[in-house]
């Protein structure tokens, strides 16, 4: 898989949230590991990325299980993108603003299920 944190050193993406149209990404893959001991939880990242254009827009986050099964974001503003969001006037988002668009963001996918599966292959 490439390492969930390399879409930062993609070339930015400027995106216009209330102006263009929605971004179509997609599971460019998902890491699994093994906190601490065997006993621990598995934590992983996963990526997404636009791949149906250039310029690339691609976004990443860390997740954990909490439960068999149950996956969850670790850390809900850390997600990295090479995205720089913009308003309808084409301003700069505040940080507090890009985290509440990028959320939604993270929302709309199906990364849980992409998660469920890559465990799941852990497992086989």
């Amino acid at each position: 898989m490439t390492p969930a944190w390399i879409v930062c050193a993609w070339p930015p993406v400027l995106w216009q949230v209330d102006e263009t149209a929605p971004l179509h990404l997609v599971h460019l893959g998902t890491r699994v590991l093994r906190f601490g001991n065997d006993e621990g939880p598995l934590i992983g990242q996963t990526l997404w990325g636009e791949t149906s254009a250039e310029p690339v827009a691609g976004v990443a986050w860390d997740w954990v299980e909490v439960q068999d099964g149950v996956v969850a974001m670790a850390d809900p503003l850390g997600v990295v993108t090479n995205l720089k969001l913009l308003d309808v006037r084409g301003v700069a988002l505040s940080d507090f603003q890009v985290a509440v668009h990028l959320n939604g963001l993270v929302h709309s996918l199906p990364w849980q299920t992409e998660v469920q599966r890559a465990i799941h292959h852990l497992n086989d």
